[in-house]
C-alpha cells in the first residue's frame, strides 16, 4: 500500500541558508505501491486509447522510409535535446551540433550546458541501443544510463550512483519541509527499483502502458541525485523498443510532454495516490496519467511522420541543385548531412569513404550549390554546416509546441528557437 511517512528534518543551526530553513520541520515523503502489485484492469475507453497510439508507433515503424538510419540518428538526438530542455538546460540543435563539432575536430570550445546536453544524447543512444537490447533488464541498466548522462556534467561525482540521502522537488534548497514533492527515504530505493526492473521484463501487458507506468514509477522513486527527469525519459524509449514498438526510431515524446508541461505534471501528480493498489484513487490516478502519456505518444508520432517528409523534401531539394553522379562523394555526403548538419573535411571523408581531395572538392560544390555554408572564419579546421536542416528543425520545435501543430494560427505554448531571417 502506498503511504506518506512523516517525518522531522533536523538541520544544523550552522548549515547554510536563512534561519526560518534552519530550523526543525515536519515534511512528509511519499514512498509508492510496487508496480507488480497492480491488476491494471483497462477501461475500453483506455484500451482504444492504447490501440490508436500502439497503431500509430507500428505504422510509422513500418513505413518504408528513405534513409531510416539518418532520420533515427536525427530524432534521437532531437528527444535527448527536448528531455533536456525540460530540466532547464537551454540548447538549441545548431548550438550543439557546432559544440559537437568543434570538439571533435580538436577546437577548444567551453560550453557548459552543451556538454552536458551531449551527456544526454549518450546516455539515449546507450539506452535505445544497448539496454533495451538486454535480455533482462537491471538495475545496474539503469545506473549505466545514468552514469552516461552525468560522466561530463558539473557533478561526475554521482554518475551511476544512487542517492544515499533524502531529494525533494520544489519548495526551497536547504529543506523539504515546503517542497511541492518529497520521493520515498533512501533506504526504500533499491527495493523498489527493483520491483521497477521486474515489471518491466513482464510481456503480458500492453508496450505504451508499460513505458507509461515505468516512467512515473521511476519519476516517484527519484534514485538519482539529480538527472532523474533525463534517465526516466530514456527508460521510455528502452520500453517501446523491448516491446517491439519503436524499434527502428525514438518517437520525440519529451516534446509532446514538455508542450503539455502543467499537464505533464498534473498527470504525475495524479500517479501518487495514497492507499491500496486497486482502490478507486489508484485506478483513477492512473489512468489520469496514461491518457497524458498516451496523447503525448500519438502526437510524438504525428510530429515524427510531418518531420520525415519535411527532410525527406529538403534532400530532394538539395539532390536537384548539386545534380551529383550517382555513388560520388557529394552524393553520399548528402545522404549523411541529416544526421550530420555540422561537418569538416575530415568528417566528410569519414562518412563517405573518400580521399581528402575528393572530400575537399565534394564540400566546395556543396558550398556553392547553397547546401553547405562557413562557420565562422576557423582557417586550420573550417567548419560547415547546412543551414537549412536547422530550418526545418526550427520549424518542427515551434510546430510541436502548439496544440494545432500551425504556429500560423496558434502561439506555441512553451520557449522554442525563433526562425532565422532569409539571407
Amino acid at each position: 500500500m502506498s503511504q506518506q511517512i512523516t517525518a522531522i528534518w533536523r538541520s544544523s543551526p550552522e548549515a547554510y541558508g536563512p534561519r526560518k530553513h534552519r530550523r526543525p520541520c515536519e515534511y512528509s515523503a511519499y514512498v509508492p505501491d510496487r508496480l507488480t502489485a497492480h491488476s491494471l484492469d483497462l477501461s475500453a475507453e483506455l484500451a482504444a486509447d492504447v490501440a490508436d497510439a500502439e497503431r500509430a508507433l507500428a505504422t510509422f515503424s513500418g513505413t518504408s522510409k528513405h534513409n531510416l538510419e539518418q532520420l533515427a540518428r536525427f530524432l534521437l538526438r532531437a528527444e535527448a535535446v527536448a528531455s533536456s530542455k525540460i530540466e532547464g538546460l537551454q540548447v538549441n540543435s545548431r548550438r550543439l551540433a557546432r559544440h559537437e563539432a568543434r570538439l571533435a575536430a580538436g577546437i577548444p570550445d567551453r560550453d557548459a550546458t552543451a556538454d552536458a546536453v551531449l551527456g544526454n544524447v549518450r546516455a539515449m543512444d546507450l539506452a535505445v541501443h544497448s539496454v533495451a537490447a538486454a535480455e533482462s533488464l537491471e538495475v545496474q541498466h539503469l545506473l549505466d544510463i545514468h552514469a552516461a548522462l552525468m560522466e561530463h556534467s558539473d557533478q561526475p561525482d554521482i554518475a551511476g550512483q544512487l542517492r544515499t540521502t533524502q531529494n525533494w522537488i520544489g519548495g526551497n534548497d536547504f529543506n523539504p519541509c515546503q517542497a511541492a514533492f518529497v520521493p520515498p527515504p533512501p533506504e526504500y530505493v533499491v527495493e523498489l527499483l527493483q520491483d521497477l526492473c521486474l515489471f518491466i521484463n513482464r510481456d503480458d501487458l500492453p508496450g505504451t502502458i508499460q513505458a507509461g507506468l515505468a516512467h512515473a514509477q521511476f519519476e516517484t522513486i527519484h534514485p538519482f541525485g539529480d538527472g532523474n527527469g533525463r534517465t526516466g525519459r530514456a527508460l521510455i524509449h528502452v520500453v517501446l523498443r523491448r516491446r517491439g514498438l519503436a524499434t527502428a526510431f525514438v518517437p520525440p515524446i519529451s516534446l509532446a510532454l514538455a508542450t503539455r508541461a502543467s499537464a505533464y505534471v498534473d498527470g504525475l501528480s495524479g500517479f501518487r495516490y495514497s492507499g491500496e493498489a486497486g482502490s478507486p484513487a489508484a485506478l483513477a490516478g492512473i489512468r489520469d496519467w496514461l491518457d497524458v502519456f498516451l496523447t503525448a505518444t500519438r502526437r510524438a508520432t504525428k510530429d515524427a511522420e510531418a518531420l520525415q517528409s519535411r527532410l525527406e523534401i529538403l534532400e530532394a531539394d538539395w539532390r536537384d541543385a548539386v545534380r551529383p553522379r550517382a555513388n560520388s562523394t557529394a552524393d553520399k555526403l548528402l545522404s549523411e548531412l541529416i544526421a550530420n548538419p555540422v561537418i569538416t573535411a575530415d568528417d566528410t571523408m569519414r562518412l563517405t569513404g573518400a580521399s581528402r581531395s575528393a572530400a575537399f572538392a565534394a564540400v566546395d560544390g556543396l558550398v556553392s550549390a547553397g547546401v553547405l555554408r562557413a562557420v565562422g572564419d576557423q582557417r586550420r579546421y573550417r567548419l560547415l554546416e547546412a543551414p537549412s536542416v536547422f530550418d526545418v528543425l526550427t520549424d518542427y520545435e515551434r510546430a510541436s509546441a502548439t496544440e494545432s501543430g500551425n504556429t500560423k494560427e496558434e502561439q506555441p505554448k512553451r520557449s522554442v528557437p525563433y526562425r532565422q531571417p532569409k539571407a
